[in-house]
């Protein structure tokens, strides 16, 4: 009998810490997610865009006139 108890108690620790590890996973995937779009968001603010030098085939930052 002691071993059937210690069995049970033994399956319930072990839905517990899938429990925890599950919800753990997925705050960390929500960080991920939401740093990843505000690196992305950050990258098309700052991108400067350019512009085929047509002599030598370069791009370059492009001019403000």
């Amino acid at each position: 009998m002691p071993q059937l108890l210690l069995l049970i108690a033994a399956g319930a620790g072990l839905i517990l810490v899938r429990r925890y590890f599950k919800k753990e996973q997925a705050r960390i995937a929500a960080d991920l997610r939401a740093a990843k779009e505000a690196n992305e968001r950050r990258d098309l603010d700052h991108a400067v865009p350019l512009e085929q030098d047509p002599a030598t085939g370069v791009y370059r930052p492009k001019r403000t006139h």
